[in-house]
């Protein structure tokens, strides 16, 4: 009797510590198992690719970009490329094709601008309210401001134009007389186009450098009015003298007691060459 019970004791003690031994192990393993889970989760969290935005809404950031120095034959190669542009958005919306190349040189740095070579943005547009075209980040007044991205240039150069024509605050500037780019050029800042206060000065000094307003002529026609004052050089006044046939420069000199070669730095001429229709600055 006293056996049995012997017996009896020692089992159950064996199952006791079997079944001790087997929890214990399911416990560590358990453990064991939920740290590996936990390490492959932090793993994964840490090679997790960004969430793109959405195609239509596509937000880039860029670095400010510093000032540019460009060429003389950078800003004549930007023009060519660009006027017949300008001047059929001048034949479509009114803005003069002057302006447009004046601000296009300007702002895009002839091209050479971050938001022009990565954003296709040539007149420094920003996103503005309703806005829902892609974008980019851009330091200008502030850090990071949102301008708009365009497919190319030309889709600028239009977008440009709706931008004037539909905004209430650019109205007057469409009473002016057509080509008249000193209108323009202060009516842009003083509608608040740009900030900086030497903006109008700017644009006139290309115009009138490169000879932009021969554009706006060769749009209207007959019905060119020519800019008689040109406020670039403070407290100078020019005349402007449109070519017919048979002036040579050496006519017009003596016509107006100037020299050919006044004439010539005037306009920014490098020969005698004259083309009939040209405008010239008359001192």
């Amino acid at each position: 009797m006293f056996k049995k019970i012997f017996l009896v004791v020692m089992l159950s003690f064996l199952v006791s510590c079997g079944s001790s031994k087997s929890k214990g192990s399911f416990t560590k393993k358990k453990k064991r198992e939920t740290e590996l889970i936990n390490k492959a989760s932090y793993r994964a969290q840490l090679n997790k690719k960004p969430i793109k935005p959405a195609k239509n809404s596509q937000i880039e950031t860029l670095e400010a970009t510093s000032r540019l120095s460009v060429t003389n034959d950078m800003i004549r190669e930007y023009i060519m490329r660009y006027k017949d542009i300008a001047k059929k958005n001048m034949s479509d919306h009114g803005i003069p094709a002057s302006i447009t190349l004046a601000q296009g040189v300007l702002e895009s740095g002839s091209g050479q601008g971050t938001l022009s070579q990565k954003a296709n943005n040539h007149f420094g547009i920003k996103c503005h309210q309703g806005w829902t075209g892609d974008s980019v980040r851009h330091d200008d007044d502030a850090p990071e401001e949102c301008f708009r991205k365009y497919l190319n240039a030309e889709e600028s150069y239009l977008d440009h134009s709706m931008f004037l024509t539909k905004r209430g605050r650019y109205a007057k500037l469409f009473d002016l007389d057509k080509g008249d780019y000193v209108g323009w050029a202060k009516g842009l800042r003083a509608a608040g186009y740009a900030t900086d206060p030497k903006y109008p000065e700017k644009l006139i000094s290309l115009i009138e450098r490169y000879q932009l307003f021969n554009f706006d002529q060769e749009v209207l026609g007959g019905n060119y009015v020519p800019v008689v004052i040109s406020p670039s050089i403070p407290s100078s006044t020019y005349n402007v003298y449109k070519v017919t046939g048979g002036d040579t420069l050496f006519s017009i000199s003596k016509r107006y007691n100037v020299t050919v070669a006044e004439l010539q730095k005037l306009n920014n001429l490098s020969d005698n060459t004259i083309s009939v229709g040209q405008i010239l600055k008359i001192k």
